[in-house]
């Protein structure tokens, strides 16, 4: 089982804390990670671009001049894609860029990127992150206690005074449990995360 560091939020080690062999020692497939985030990504996309044809641009009904013996090259109409305000040649339309990915799969990668945390040694977990009111400066030092740059802080339910304590903090980020993805796993550097936040995780993917 992999052991790591208990801590307060001053960065003072309470004790040693075992994380479930199922979740944080699997072995890490970087393909299935990839797949996930090339998902996660695409799926984000909105799809809404669209552009016009020449079948769709306003005028050009009739042929600008004769076929022959003007001197000119031959024109159809004026909405021809050469032409100034002319259609679009392969235009693009509104589509899906949906990609599904098998839950099976979903569930891999997650437990490949908490366990690549875990290799690198750049997880924390946190005995409990309680705030009585937003302060950024705690946070800030939370953060130089850990030497942690960019950040994932990770809480097991929804906290708006630790969430706008780090808000404006540059490469800080801060999420619920539910909320956490592969992406943002890989995105940044490091991973503070609660104690109960850690349990939610094991009771899902354990």
């Amino acid at each position: 089982m992999p052991i790591v560091g208990l801590f307060n939020k001053e960065g003072q080690k309470i004790t040693d804390f075992e994380l479930s062999d199922k979740v944080f020692g699997v072995e890490v497939n970087q393909y299935v990670m990839h797949q996930v985030v090339v998902a996660l990504l695409a799926n984000k996309r909105q799809g809404t671009q669209s552009a016009k044809t020449r079948a769709e641009v306003s005028g050009g009904g009739i042929k600008p001049w004769r076929q022959k013996g003007t001197g000119r090259a031959r024109q159809g109409s004026i909405r021809s894609p050469q032409w100034i305000h002319g259609g679009i040649v392969f235009a693009v339309k509104p589509r899906s860029y949906r990609i599904s990915v098998p839950k099976s799969a979903r569930r891999l990668a997650m437990k490949s990127a908490l366990s690549s945390k875990v290799e690198e040694n750049q997880i924390v977990v946190l005995e409990s992150l309680e705030m009585d009111a937003p302060k950024t400066k705690e946070v800030i030092k939370m953060l130089d206690a850990f030497e942690a740059k960019k950040t994932l802080i990770v809480t097991a339910e929804s906290n708006q005074n630790v969430y706008k304590s780090a808000r404006n903090i540059q490469g800080v980020s801060v999420i619920p449990v539910n909320n956490l993805n592969v992406y943002d796993l890989l995105k940044f550097e490091k991973l503070i995360i609660t104690k109960d936040a850690v349990s939610k995780i094991e009771e899902v993917y354990a």
